[in-house]
């Protein structure tokens, strides 16, 4: 790798712009914005569509789960690790309903790392796809 090098994942969903799933500088990995869809379908996990694309509900478990599966698939392919993790934005679309059960998944996957990353979580009113959450990380890479 040079010193400046995008990384494409094969198992997170692809991008929904012209953009890398990450993008490594020195020993600092940093990711594009992860939600919880499946690679390869326009399937979320934990939302239920009408059919004009609207969302009918959905469950900020299930995709908490799939944003946090996601961010190691690309962490894990380009080098890096969950516990190598050093600042992680979080996107809400609903704060009030959604935090306490994301702020507690977030304590159990995070429990036994030994110096978690710093977190700032935002309430915002909408993101590019039908989804709840979105999350935006930066890592160490390397030794």
């Amino acid at each position: 790798m040079s010193n400046s090098d995008r990384v494409d994942s094969q198992k997170a969903p692809e991008p929904v712009g012209l953009y890398p799933h990450a993008r490594r500088v020195g020993n600092l990995l940093f990711l594009s914005g992860v939600g919880p869809r499946e690679r390869g379908s326009k399937k979320i996990p934990g939302v239920e569509l009408d059919a004009q694309g609207n969302i009918v509900s959905y469950d900020i478990e299930t995709q908490t789960h799939s944003v946090f599966r996601n961010v190691r698939y690309i962490l894990e392919e380009a080098g890096s690790s969950w516990d190598r993790l050093v600042d992680v934005t979080v996107y809400l679309t609903d704060m009030k309903k959604d935090f306490p059960t994301y702020n507690r998944l977030w304590a159990e996957y995070f429990k036994d790392v030994p110096t978690p990353p710093c977190r700032t979580t935002l309430g915002i009113t909408a993101l590019p796809t039908p989804i709840a959450i979105e999350l935006k990380c930066m890592a160490t890479i390397g030794d």
